[in-house]
């Protein structure tokens, strides 16, 4: 992936010279490469971070610790770690590719190494949400002995206008308010049979209404970066015998995809099983749902100590680092954030923080005044 957008660089030097004018380029994280591309020509370079601030302040921190700890994160395990601007973490938690120790995880590093030299650094957050973070950006605390770009807090950025005639949709429409548990796991998360077969009967053993995507397992042979199974999942096949019979007037399973945003903000969707994706997240905070935490991959782990610990918006469902979810462990996280006193609480901060994500968005508010000061900067 890192070859690829470098050899993109020269066609996007010929893309931009053939332009009248350009005031400035925004780059994805993955594309710092291209920095040297907005020098050659004199234009103002921008990231857009698309994660928290948060993890932004994590991956700055990156490649001086690295550069100073003579050893690999994945040595340290599940030891503590502490980075300025984020909650403590495992070292576990990070992703995949800063634990794998090889040249693609120094490619990556380069990359983040490169960050501070742009001009500034949007990111999909509100200041309020991650204030230690923000904080900690514009302090200087995350790129040790040398300056800080601007950080633009301009989120939350959340998309809508899906398919508003989907099945799912009517079906949400005849049940109560706040009543639907909604399980999705990210445009590309999937789950081995054994494990859909383990949240079947978690989710029939728990009584509670449910709203559950379904997608074929990636077989084994196949990596995470490959493409998703083309074909329909077989739900017969993945799921219990008789389960689609026995729970036909408790829950739907949809295959492969769901307007998510439009489910969420539906007032029979009353909590919400994410893979902690951040634009699920944010689409699930600006629902106002509680959630419940099931990482799969990328910087999901870090989302999830987040969401949990800093943020107290959510829950974990335990095991996810394991070999598999138990059925117990489904039950019993879908029992309590319905219907216990600490759901009930978990479900007023949500509620509360979804008014705080309108607020910023506002005229006035924090993620306006930051994009209106982004534009004046150019």
């Amino acid at each position: 992936m890192f070859d690829r957008h470098r050899l993109m660089d020269a066609p996007l030097r010929d893309f931009l010279r053939s332009l009248p004018a350009v005031r400035e380029l925004v780059l994805d994280m993955f594309c710092a490469a291209s920095l040297d591309v907005a020098a050659e020509l004199g234009i103002p370079a921008y990231f857009f971070f698309a994660s928290s601030a948060s993890i932004l302040a994590i991956y700055l921190n990156l490649p001086s610790v690295v550069a100073n700890m003579g050893r690999s994160f994945a040595e340290l395990g599940d030891s503590p770690f502490s980075l300025p601007g984020a909650p403590p973490f495992r070292a576990a938690d990070l992703p995949k590719i800063v634990l794998d120790d090889d040249d693609a995880t120094r490619a990556f590093l380069r990359l983040l190494e490169r960050m501070p030299e742009s001009n500034g650094i949007l990111v999909n957050t509100y200041e309020s949400l991650e204030a230690r973070a923000v904080h900690a950006l514009r302090d200087g605390a995350c790129v040790p002995g040398r300056p800080t770009p601007p950080v633009y807090c301009v989120g939350p950025l959340v998309t809508g206008g899906g398919d508003d005639k989907h099945e799912c949709l009517e079906w949400l429409d005849a049940q109560p308010d706040s009543s639907v548990v909604f399980l999705s796991f990210g445009s590309r998360g999937t789950l081995p049979k054994k494990q859909l077969q383990e949240i079947a009967v978690g989710l029939e053993k728990s009584g509670q209404r449910f709203l559950w995507v379904v997608r074929s397992p990636r077989s084994d042979e196949r990596k995470f970066g490959d493409p998703l199974p083309d074909a329909e999942p077989d739900l017969d096949a993945l799921l219990p015998e008789g389960f689609l019979e026995r729970t036909k007037r408790q829950g739907l399973v949809v295959r492969s995809w769901a307007p998510q945003v439009e489910v969420l903000r539906h007032r029979a969707t009353g909590a919400f099983v994410t893979h902690c994706g951040w634009n699920s997240t944010l689409e699930g905070i600006t629902a106002g749902l509680p959630l419940l935490c099931w990482p799969l991959y990328a910087e999901q782990r870090l989302n999830r100590v987040l969401i949990v610990e800093e943020m107290e918006l959510g829950v974990a469902l335990r095991g996810y680092d394991e070999e598999v979810v138990k059925a117990e462990e489904v039950e019993a996280k879908v029992r309590w954030v319905m219907e216990s006193e600490g759901g009930r609480a978990l479900r007023e901060r949500a509620t509360a923080e979804k008014c705080r994500a309108v607020e910023a968005l506002n005229e006035g508010g924090s993620s306006h005044a930051a994009f209106v000061e982004f534009l004046n900067s150019l």
